[in-house]
């Protein structure tokens, strides 16, 4: 589990596109998708942006990146630690690979995956754990719509 030569341009593209979404009143998170030619699609969050609780970065990456016969030459970078709904696509489509950014604000489904057979790799990188931190912080009740936590005294 090891970083390869193009991980540093493919999380890039990550990590532009949580900047761009932050910078657009979005959750800061971000993905793309990535062969050995190169990143393919980037995507970030837009749950909040066309009010669709489908629209996470790495499904927003997917969808950037169209229609494909096979996935299992490429890597999905994410910024944040894949949630069941992500994790469930990178499964469902074979991505053998995944390059995380970190898992320090939501541990999501690193472990479902590489029960699955993905390898996952954490990079740990402290931009991408602050930008959430942050957010989290200054926006909690959008952080946990987000990841489907009940807000206190919110009602359904």
């Amino acid at each position: 589990m090891t970083e390869s030569p193009q991980d540093h341009l493919g999380y890039q593209a990550a990590l532009d596109a949580a900047r761009s979404g932050a910078a657009a009143g979005g959750i800061p998170i971000g993905s793309s998708l990535a062969d050995a030619t190169g990143v393919i699609a980037s995507g970030h969050n837009r749950r909040l942006q066309d009010s669709d609780p489908t629209a996470h970065a790495e499904i927003d990456a997917l969808r950037a990146a169209g229609r494909r016969r096979d996935y299992r030459s490429m890597t999905l970078y994410t910024t944040l630690a894949p949630c069941a709904l992500c994790a469930g696509a990178i499964v469902q489509f074979k991505i053998p690979r995944v390059v995380v950014g970190e898992h320090r604000n939501f541990s999501g489904e690193l472990e479902w995956l590489r029960e699955r057979g993905v390898e996952v790799v954490i990079l740990d990188d402290g931009q991408a754990e602050q930008m959430m931190r942050e957010f989290i912080l200054n926006r909690p009740e959008l952080w946990n719509e987000d990841i489907a936590q009940q807000t206190e005294g919110a009602h359904p």
